[in-house]
This record gives structure tokens, C-alpha cells and sequence, in this order.
């Protein structure tokens, strides 16, 4: 089998911890320069967008030279540029870092913050806050969490190094432990293993279980349960392992339960999406442990999240004061 030839690096610096947009002329077309066919591929940028860049010098080849609206086209060149970004409400909380050494940096994400850049979440994510605060500008992702849900992130210090830790998460071969909280079912037995098949469609907000084979397989237990003192209701805190990962499963699961996670805006129904900037309900959804043989060095490592659930921590604060007597 005939390898694939990498793409050159870019010649043009990251911005903010981001890294510029590359993109390779097909073979197949018959466009008369690099000007038309970019206009056409990025139509989405909006009207003129692309012929400004182009103009200001902002498209350059692998020389680092601009690259004119009139070069003539070329199949299998590569362009680089980077994106005028739209604003974006800064997420106020920090990624702490739990471990870094010269292969990986294992970090401790907040909800609200994405993991990777993706839509409208680009320089609020955790790779390009920790490429900027740690000047690791090659850093990349072995994996990823959802934006709503904190924890523990495996980041790359080498990329090429970086396949041997996705390939560690393709095969299974991470322990991860989750922690969740819901309403308390007593009825719901517990622990169980929950298996179902769960599709995500492209942009369709929410996953959902359909029949057929299993894809997705989670361990679901519960640590301990009590009343909430502000309304009376009884919540749990679970303990999740999932076998599988799958998009959304977790929060699919749980739901299927009847005991959806506390602050989810998808399930068990898509309710109006949270307004850019508002903080107040976090998902309660926490990836507490990530543990693994490090496929370079041969290192056991098993970390654990030092952040907590809100909704189960400010119920220890209240029985703390109730205890000492305050408010009374």
C-alpha cells in the first residue's frame, strides 16, 4: 500500500493558541485559479470574504508567500490562512494542569469550556488556553469531552506521539470513572450495566437509542443519596463507567433510567439553549478519574479530578453550617 505523503507544515504561525485553517486544491475541477475555487469552497464566510483575504495578502502557500485571487490553480497545492474570528464570551474559569512531562499533559477542564476548537468555540477551548499558558504550541488532544461536562483531559506534547494515545482510547484501554448527579429513584436498581445502540446525526442537537446491535455500554452505580434541603427533592450521586464512547452517552443513558443528569439542556428534551455568558447551572457531570499505561514510557498513571458537582457540594456546605449552628 502506497503511503500517504504528509502535508507540509504551515508556514504561518498559530493566533491565540489556534492553528490556521490548510486547505488542499482536489485534483478533480475545472477552476482557472486559486481566487475561484476558494471563493467557492468558503461561501460560507459571507460575501467578499475571501477575495479581501486574498487581496490583503492573507493566503499563503507553503513558502509562506501570499498566494494572488489570480495564481493560476494547481491540483494538490496547499493554502494556509487564518479565519476572522467573532467574538467569544470568555469562559471564567481555569484549566488546572494535574500532570505534565515531556510525552503528555493531563488537565482538569470546567464545564462551559470546550475541548478542541469547534462552531463558534475557538479560542475559549482547553487546547488553545493550555498552548498559550504552557507554550507548548504542538500541543494536541488524545481525546475529548463535551463541552458542558468538566474533568480530566489526555493532551500530546509530541504529534508524533499522538496516535499512540488515541489508539490507547480506540481500544479501550483507559480506565475512566465518571460521577454524575440526579434525581434518586429507589425503585431503580442499581448497580446495572445499561447496553443499547445510540446514534448521533450531523446537526441534529441530540443523540438517541434506537434498536440493534449495542454500541454502547455503561457501568451505572449509586455512591449515595440525600434530600436537598432548598426544595425537598431526593438526589443521587452516581458512579459512571462506560465501557464505550459514544456521543452523549452518559447523558443518554441516565435519562433512558428516568434519573436525567441535573442541568442538562438535551436530555430528556431539548430545552431553549443557555445564553452566551450565562454560567449558573453547569451540567452535573464530572470525568472524576482517567487512568492508563503510558504507551511511551511504560508509566502507570491514574489521575483524579480534584473538582466537585455543585449540586452535591453545596448541599455538604449547608449541612456544615447547619451543624455549627449558623443561620439560626
Amino acid at each position: 500500500m502506497r503511503r500517504r505523503t504528509p502535508p507540509p507544515p504551515s508556514p504561518l504561525p498559530q493566533r491565540d493558541g489556534v492553528d490556521a485553517v490548510r486547505v488542499r486544491l482536489p485534483a478533480a475541477g475545472a477552476w482557472p485559479t486559486v481566487g475561484a475555487y476558494l471563493v467557492e469552497r468558503l461561501s460560507g464566510a459571507g460575501p467578499g470574504v475571501v477575495a479581501a483575504m486574498l487581496a490583503e495578502g492573507r493566503v499563503v502557500g507553503a513558502d509562506g508567500r501570499a498566494v494572488g485571487a489570480d495564481t493560476p490553480y494547481r491540483a494538490g497545492l496547499y493554502v494556509w490562512f487564518h479565519r476572522d474570528l467573532a467574538p467569544e464570551v470568555p469562559v471564567p474559569f481555569a484549566v488546572e494542569v494535574v500532570y505534565h512531562d515531556e510525552h503528555i499533559v493531563v488537565a482538569d477542564k470546567p464545564h462551559f469550556l470546550a475541548t478542541t476548537p469547534r462552531g463558534g468555540h475557538v479560542t475559549q477551548t482547553a487546547l488553545a488556553r493550555l498552548r498559550r499558558e504552557l507554550g507548548l504550541p504542538a500541543l494536541g488532544a488524545a481525546h475529548r469531552l463535551d463541552r458542558l461536562t468538566a474533568g480530566l483531559v489526555l493532551f500530546t506534547v509530541r504529534p508524533e506521539e499522538r496516535g499512540a494515545y488515541q489508539t490507547l482510547f480506540r481500544d479501550r484501554l483507559v480506565h475512566k470513572e465518571y460521577e454524575a448527579v440526579a434525581p434518586y429513584d429507589p425503585a431503580l436498581a442499581l448497580p446495572r450495566t445499561v447496553r443499547s445502540r445510540i446514534v448521533k446525526e450531523r446537526g441534529v442537537p441530540a443523540a438517541r437509542e434506537v434498536p440493534g446491535e449495542p454500541n454502547a455500554v455503561t457501568r451505572v452505580g449509586l455512591l449515595a443519596h440525600r434530600e436537598e434541603p432548598a426544595t425537598g427533592a431526593v438526589l443521587g450521586r452516581y458512579r459512571l463507567l462506560p465501557g464505550t464512547g459514544q456521543t452523549h452517552q452518559l447523558r443518554v443513558h441516565l435519562s433512558a433510567l428516568g434519573v436525567p443528569i441535573l442541568g442538562d439542556p438535551l436530555y430528556p428534551e431539548v430545552t431553549a439553549p443557555v445564553p452566551p455568558g450565562d454560567f449558573r447551572r453547569p451540567l452535573q457531570l464530572l470525568a472524576r478519574e482517567l487512568g492508563f499505561t503510558d504507551p511511551v514510557t511504560g508509566r502507570e498513571h491514574l489521575f483524579r479530578s480534584a473538582r466537585s458537582l455543585t449540586s452535591w457540594s453545596a448541599y455538604g456546605r449547608w449541612a456544615a453550617s447547619a451543624a455549627a449552628g449558623v443561620g439560626q
